[in-house]
């Protein structure tokens, strides 16, 4: 059980894990097909059931780490159990220029008469054109789409719950998604955050209406210090705004914007780069010497000071305050570090300083973290890989310890 006393806090990316926030696989899964994968976002269809069974093997390493694991979908039909909720819920599920009046107005009845558990299922999995509830009148919405078309699209992203939203300092940063398939996510975690009684009282960095930013770009280089990546799915508006955001709470006084290629291979800095010690990352070799870095920082004025660019590791060791950040190379040569890179090699989660959750099929990357001194906790992922997430990708972490 989650200790529900001990409020929600991450200042750094390997203090030590204390509880995390992940999505075990669900229905949603097994909605994806050949024809519309690519549009949800997924490079091949997975094994569900063997994809449920990797996810419950990496929980059990993160509990045997004494980390308290929060499964998303528990903590939505929580929040789902309070009336407010339940009535947002269905208002995230149905939309009406979607639907049309008259079948939306069929579908938002038969929600609000549902239980959490259902109402839960269906914000997650979605629902067909055949699954909805018998309407009166004659709807062309129906009539016009093929039963097994969606009317509630599923959410098969919800497994990587680092993107949709990130904790800094005490308070969450909801992210603005920037892809179709990913938007209504962030309804998901309004509700959990509004609702769940852990979350209740918990002040937001950020709001998923706000310039596109997602929590694979944010990264905690150290307590006050920030790197946004800048890519496919977050802009230089989203960046800014996140900056100006945190400065003004008084969360960070130094945010990294780093500008990273815009392909799916890269779509976010933790693909390129993650901490895995105070002092280390690790890091594709190609990404080494051209990453670059503008450095944020408020002003006594109440604005905001934009410098640079300047080499990433150079302007994110000064913002650390230290001499230089040790990098770890993903793979041996060219050929083995573009298919480990690919494989998530470099999308490692610290459970500690020098203790970090890895892919086990990238054999190179994980000799080198051990060779020099990183403990790899190995787990399988030729199932949950295939929606293109590592062990950070699939966890948000909701408290850390100090470093």
């Amino acid at each position: 059980m989650i200790d529900e006393t001990t409020p929600p806090r991450v200042d750094s990316e390997v203090g030590p894990l204390r509880a995390v926030l992940l999505h075990r696989p669900g229905n949603e899964l097994k909605r994806l097909t050949p024809r519309n994968n690519d549009q949800l976002l997924f490079d091949s269809i997975p094994w569900v059931d063997r994809a449920q069974e990797e996810h419950d093997a990496f929980a059990e390493v993160l509990r045997g780490r004494d980390v308290e694991v929060l499964l998303l979908a528990d903590a939505l039909r929580t929040a789902l159990s309070d009336p407010r909720a339940h009535a947002a819920g269905v208002h995230a599920a149905v939309d009406e220029r979607r639907l049309g009046i008259d079948l939306a107005d069929s579908l938002r009845s038969h929600l609000s008469s549902v239980s959490p558990e259902v109402l839960a299922e269906a914000l997650m999995a979605g629902m067909t054109f055949e699954e909805l509830p018998a309407s009166e009148g004659v709807s062309l919405v129906r009539l016009m789409n093929h039963p097994n078309d969606f009317a509630v699209d599923p959410l098969p992203n919800l497994l990587f719950t680092r993107d949709s939203s990130a904790w800094i300092g005490d308070r969450v940063a909801v992210s603005s998604l920037t892809m179709p398939a990913r938007v209504r996510e962030t309804a998901v975690l309004d509700l959990i955050y509004a609702y769940h009684p852990w979350f209740r009282h918990a002040s937001r960095a950020y709001g998923a209406h706000s310039a596109p930013i997602e929590g694979g770009d944010v990264m905690l280089l150290s307590p006050g210090v920030l790197a946004i990546g800048v890519g496919e799915r977050t802009t230089a508006a989203g960046a800014e705004s996140l900056a100006r955001s945190v400065f003004a709470d008084g969360i960070a006084h130094t945010v990294l914007a780093v500008p990273i290629q815009q392909t799916r291979a890269t779509m976010h800095l933790d693909t390129v780069c993650t901490m895995v010690a105070a002092d280390a990352v690790v890091m594709y070799p190609l990404s080494r010497d051209s990453l670059t870095a503008f450095t944020m920082r408020p002003t006594d004025d109440g604005s905001m000071k934009v410098e640079g660019p300047a080499p990433f590791l150079t302007a994110a060791a000064e913002a650390m305050g230290i001499d230089r950040l040790r990098v770890i190379d993903t793979g041996l040569d060219p050929v083995t570090a573009e298919r480990e890179q690919w494989d998530d090699g470099n999308n490692t989660l610290a459970l500690a300083p020098g203790v970090v959750v890895g892919y086990e099929r990238n054999v190179e990357t994980n000799a080198r973290l051990e060779e020099a001194g990183i403990e790899v906790l190995a787990i399988t992922g030729s199932e949950l890989g295939s929606g293109r997430g590592g062990p950070r990708c699939m966890s948000c972490p909701i408290r850390r310890e100090s470093i």
